[in-house]
């Protein structure tokens, strides 16, 4: 799936929810934006889960509260900004520094006003942690739906909430797959990014469906998996929800679209995600890299399936990640623009003219 990069998101290649989940309702928190950051899977509460020693709060500059955490000055203060400071303490000990989010209840409510009860089994993902050897957990549909009422849509269906929570999985599953994909690309190293871009991207998609082959097929021959590649594999160290922070490159897009709206025209994205990914290095180090993640509507399709459309890329932090995306962008337009489809084209029909 290349979700990325993209001239108008319209172009990106579509996520068609599984057919098991129907489209939100209008009342969907989906399609509205929240009064809080949301988070794509949560914490799980009723059991016990390893924190860092170290909180990466304290350490990223990018963190909306990081101000909040500074040692206060020795100065004289009023009492006002005393009480702000003792308040604001106590807002931050309440939530979880891994998604910036309180922890969410997976019990109903006594005052609940859904009408059916919800499941209270949470799935686990496929997305390995950074802080243990296990994978995320999705939160369960009681949970979403208590979420929903901690942030005011009290008039969500109850009987709603699973298809979302589908929906909600399978975009998440969706995007970390594409997160892969530029780890595989770029984690090697720039030279190796190159040496995969400048394929163009039916070259990238052929290399990940080769990767896929090669897989399937140690699984199915009960091999076993390759370590060195298991150990390069990424995590996902955190994430925040910022559904009221448009990306740049949105914000951009929705000028354009003021500018241009028959090529640029259609709707701002639902909601934006920043993943925090931990990627390893050749030399064996560890680097963070910020991914930005903005999801589209795409509308419904005929069969009543909804259509999204993610646009994920690595977010300008550093001047690596800057090249990275212009290796990826530029390296499709070389490809096309130098003729190599073209030759590459004559070289299969002169290897099956060959063959026949």
């Amino acid at each position: 799936m290349g979700w990325f990069w993209a001239d108008s998101p319209r172009s990106n290649p579509a996520v068609v929810a599984p057919s098991s989940a129907s489209s939100p309702p209008p009342s969907c928190p989906m399609h509205k934006p929240s009064e809080s950051n949301a988070a794509p899977f949560p914490p799980r509460q009723d059991a016990p889960r390893s924190i860092p020693s170290s909180c990466p709060v304290s350490r990223d500059p990018n963190h909306p509260l990081l101000h909040s955490l500074q040692p206060q000055s020795s100065s004289p203060s009023t009492t006002e900004a005393q009480h702000t400071t003792s308040s604001t303490s106590s807002t931050l000990s309440k939530l979880n520094p891994l998604n910036y989010m309180p922890s969410l209840s997976n019990a109903r409510p006594t005052d609940s006003p859904q009408s059916v009860s919800l499941p209270l089994d949470r799935e686990t993902s496929t997305i390995p942690r950074a802080d243990n050897d296990e994978n995320w957990e999705y939160p369960s549909p009681q949970q979403m739906y208590n979420a929903m009422l901690r942030k005011g849509y009290t008039d969500t269906p109850a009987e709603h909430v699973e298809s979302m929570v589908a929906v909600h999985n399978f975009l998440n599953e969706g995007a970390w797959r594409e997160i892969e994909e530029w780890e595989r690309i770029f984690a090697p190293g720039l030279s190796h990014g190159w040496e995969i871009c400048s394929k163009g991207e039916k070259g990238i998609a052929f290399e990940r469906a080769k990767q896929e082959f090669l897989a399937a097929r140690r699984e199915a021959l009960g091999l076993p998996a390759n370590q060195e590649e298991e150990q390069r594999k990424p995590k996902l160290v955190r994430f925040q929800g910022r559904p009221k922070e448009p990306s740049p490159k949105a914000r951009m897009l929705g000028m354009m679209g003021m500018i241009m709206p028959e090529k640029f025209g259609g709707e701002p994205p639902f909601d934006r995600h920043d993943w925090y990914v931990a990627r390893k290095n050749p030399d064996g180090t560890v680097t963070e890299v910020r991914y930005v993640i903005d999801y589209y509507s795409g509308g419904v399709q005929a069969t009543g399936e909804p259509v999204f459309y993610l646009d994920i890329r690595p977010a300008l932090d550093t001047p690596t990640a800057a090249v990275e995306r212009a290796m990826r962008w530029g390296g499709d337009i070389w490809h096309r623009a130098s003729g190599a489809s073209a030759r590459e084209a004559a070289k299969r029909d002169a290897e099956n003219n060959n063959r026949g």
